[in-house]
């Protein structure tokens, strides 16, 4: 073993380490959903964001500000309502009158989106208008105001919670604004003992607090480190063959798919999945990817990428079936 990939395979120890550690941290505060905990982990270290959706009360609120104080970061939380507007969210252009000159001049009052972890809670509450005022931030982490771009500095992670459709007053998001989101996780409801724990911590004097673990700047570096684990050009066309599965026009794609999906997965969810199976392999222990690890992570990165047609909406097709379905086509053209 040469002296860099030992100093590789240090790294990567290191980094399963720490991912543990704050996971450890966030379950001293947050009861249960450790799936959900590890995706969220999963989405900000791999630099995207992650999109939750669930009833309101199942703590999704309370992962995020537990993930903030662990990590030391800015937090902002931002309400989205019907009534929010853009420049709630990005900020404006505020007129100052300079009292040693006595002139005007305009200032950028920076909003709440100026943060290392965003927390736009029941997103799907607000006009698409409010929504799409997202995109530029979570694709090129700047906003444009009066022609003037603003950029995020260092670490930017937004995670969105957003109720079921079904319910009143929500709106759709736009497919632009999904796509931009690397993982949507559902959140489910807790069991008995997760409820008993939960009262027992919410209902007393004290209740539990994370504690500051790491820095901002050493998720960054382990996103870096992530994308610097090999993948074999097989398990490469395992994944993209995955993701062109989804389009039903596509010579690959499964009865299934031509008969309920209208449009398939873009190439960031194909982006998404290589990079949330190296991180998945980092954790399982290997310093390689697998097409297991593809498999793994694939239903979270492709749920939401994946539209289903008229048919699809009448037959309430849910999209994880679509994506359980699509794998089970690529492994038999595997064996093939």
């Amino acid at each position: 073993m040469t002296d860099v990939d030992y100093q590789l395979k240090e790294d990567l120890i290191r980094f399963r380490e720490d991912f543990n550690k704050l996971r450890t941290e966030i379950g001293k505060v947050v009861v249960g959903q450790s799936k959900i905990v590890e995706g969220v982990l999963t989405g900000l270290i791999a630099g995207g964001h992650v999109l939750l959706e669930g009833v309101p009360g199942l703590g999704k609120t309370l992962l995020v500000r537990t993930l903030a104080s662990a990590l030391h970061s800015s937090f902002s939380r931002i309400q989205f309502t019907p009534d929010l507007m853009p420049a709630d969210l990005i900020g404006t252009n505020v007129l100052f009158e300079d009292k040693s000159t006595g002139g005007r001049r305009f200032q950028f009052e920076r909003g709440p989106v100026f943060a290392n972890i965003l927390l736009a809670d029941e997103i799907n509450r607000a006009t698409p208008k409010t929504q799409s005022a997202l995109l530029e931030a979570m694709q090129e982490k700047s906003v444009t105001v009066g022609g003037v771009s603003h950029q995020l500095e260092g670490l930017f992670f937004v995670m969105a919670t957003q109720n079921p459709l079904e319910m009143e007053g929500t709106y759709p998001l736009p497919e632009a604004q999904l796509d931009r989101f690397f993982y949507k996780l559902l959140v489910p409801f807790p069991t008995t003992e997760e409820i008993e724990v939960i009262l027992d911590r919410t209902t007393e004097s004290q209740s539990p607090v994370a504690t500051r673990l790491m820095e901002p700047e050493r998720i960054v570096e382990m996103s870096r480190l992530a994308r610097r684990i090999p993948i074999s050009d097989e398990v490469r066309r395992y994944a993209i063959q995955t993701v062109m599965s989804s389009h039903p026009d596509n010579e690959l794609a499964s009865p299934m798919v031509r008969q309920f999906v209208r449009y398939g997965s873009s190439p960031r969810g194909a982006q998404a999945v290589i990079l949330a199976s190296k991180i998945y392999a980092i954790l399982d222990h290997r310093f390689h990817v697998a097409c297991d690890d593809i498999r793994a992570v694939a239903v979270n990165c492709l749920r939401h990428r994946i539209l289903l047609n008229f048919e699809g909406q009448a037959e309430d097709v849910q999209t994880d079936a679509i994506v359980e379905d699509i794998l089970k086509s690529v492994d038999k053209l595997q064996l093939v």
